[in-house]
């Protein structure tokens, strides 16, 4: 007779059921750590990228300065630049402290560092997401903008850009976990490469040979691309999104080891 007690290897399907599940407990923890359950509660995730694009649409408007010489809709560059900035800037930022703040869910042992991650990236694409569509619409809706040219060229940019900025989420916050000091240098080093990566500029205004220089950074090709979907006609867009796709799997391949390394290193924080 076996006497065994071993627990019985889960399939793949069920595993995947299981993680998806603690992923979904993750965020719903996250949300109502965040915002409790009161007023708009878990609403304010979705609520705050929205008040912050708007202020910075004002200011831009209020600017009056049209980009590159195109004749593009300033509530338009200003909704398109910002969105892509907060998206891949927020991402690495609250991956960074994913681990030091929930390190008593690793006791539970469906519970593991890439999900910490998982639960605060998928909470940030989709905040910012709704966030993007919704002023879109009023934007459009109210004549700030015209409505996107080509809807489908602009989510794979998007996608792109959302891609990028899961792996970065996952490079920098499986480094931050081991070396806090990289959390604060990020938050700062984020704005300047915004300011230079395609959030406030558009490479048609840029001369052809910093042009290229710029165009190494990957979070240029997916702003391009988003803002060939929303203004296209209008401007001459230079992006590859094969290039952002490609430097995302490193990143996150990078980020996956690093996140072995520092396994071990978690228990320092018991």
């Amino acid at each position: 007779m076996s006497s065994s007690s071993a627990p019985a290897a889960c399939s793949l399907p069920e595993s995947f059921a299981i993680h998806c599940r603690v992923i979904w407990a993750l965020m719903m923890r996250e949300m109502i750590t965040m915002f409790g359950r009161h007023g708009l509660g878990f609403a304010w995730i979705f609520v705050m990228p929205m008040i912050l694009t708007v202020g910075i649409t004002l200011a831009w408007s209020l600017r009056g300065v049209s980009e590159g010489g195109a004749d593009i809709p300033i509530a338009a560059f200003a909704l398109t630049g910002y969105s892509t900035l907060i998206l891949y800037r927020n991402m690495p930022s609250t991956a960074a402290s994913a681990v030091k703040m929930n390190v008593p869910l690793l006791y539970h042992r469906n519970v593991r560092i890439v999900d910490l991650f998982l639960a605060r990236i998928i909470l940030q694409i989709s905040a910012i997401t709704f966030s993007l569509v919704t002023l879109t619409i009023i934007f459009s809706w109210i004549g700030l903008m015209p409505p996107p040219r080509d809807p489908l060229t602009a989510l794979n940019g998007w996608m792109a850009t959302a891609c990028f900025g899961i792996g970065l989420g996952f490079f920098i916050g499986s480094i931050a976990t081991k070396h806090e000091w990289v959390d604060h240098v990020w938050h700062p080093f984020s704005y300047i490469l915004g300011g230079i990566a395609g959030a406030a500029l558009l490479m048609q205004s840029v001369p052809p040979k910093f042009r290229e220089m710029l165009l190494w950074f990957p979070i240029v090709h997916g702003a391009e691309c988003l803002r060939d979907g929303y203004f296209g006609d209008k401007f001459t867009p230079y992006y590859d999104l094969s290039y952002e796709y490609l430097a995302s799997i490193v990143l996150l391949f990078l980020g996956l080891l690093q996140i072995r390394s520092i396994r071990g290193y978690t228990e320092t924080y018991h």
